[in-house]
């Protein structure tokens, strides 16, 4: 897997998508306190489910279907495949475009954005040889969100076009979901055909 997450001077693009994830974060957290932990738990896990992206297959085998659920809907309601899904859509699939949404299930999280004029590629983050995601443990998962240096840069760089400033205030049970979801997906190959943003 090429880079861990991409790491150029930091786009327009997408400083505005991690500006438009902020109020959201915002919005689950206020949701929490306001209508009591389980309740708000469930109705989350219910709609990560709902929310997997169609020809997905999801591997629920060891797995705890908690965290797999919410960990779907913060990885599919945060932009993840925004930029580590490339293409974003399938041919006749994109939102934009007033067609029905259908996520790129070919391609879904192995990486492949290119972030011009940057050299970098988003990564594949999809489950390795081990099942861990992008190759990381669970510590280093967690360790990479919170503090923005990726484990296999001997040189410590840290990330630029990654949000990990954003997603290292997540909880530490939320980055577990996600690290949870992360696992459950199908491993797939780096992306063949890495592109910028159609």
């Amino acid at each position: 897997m090429n880079h861990l997450f991409a790491r150029p001077g930091l786009s327009i693009a997408i400083a505005c998508a991690a500006v438009a994830w902020l109020p959201m974060a915002i919005q689950v957290q206020a949701a929490e306190s306001n209508e009591g932990g389980d309740a708000a738990a469930a109705s989350r896990i219910k709609r990560g489910f709902e929310i997997v992206p169609g020809g997905v297959a999801l591997n629920l085998a060891g797995r705890n279907r908690a965290l797999v659920g919410l960990g779907s809907y913060l990885v599919n309601s945060a932009g993840c495949s925004d930029c580590h899904t490339h293409p974003g859509f399938a041919p006749g699939g994109n939102p934009y475009l007033g067609q029905p949404e259908m996520i790129n299930a070919g391609q879904y999280l192995a990486g492949g954005r290119t972030f011009p004029p940057s050299p970098f590629v988003s990564a594949n983050i999809t489950p390795d040889y081990a099942g861990h995601p992008a190759g990381l443990t669970l510590t280093q998962f967690i360790q990479t969100l919170r503090t923005g240096h990726n484990p296999n840069d001997a040189q410590g760089a840290l990330l630029q076009v990654m949000p990990w400033p954003f997603y290292g205030k997540m909880t530490d049970r939320d980055l577990q979901a996600m690290y949870e979801y992360l696992r459950a997906v199908p491993s797939l190959p780096d992306n063949p055909d890495p592109g910028p943003l159609p």
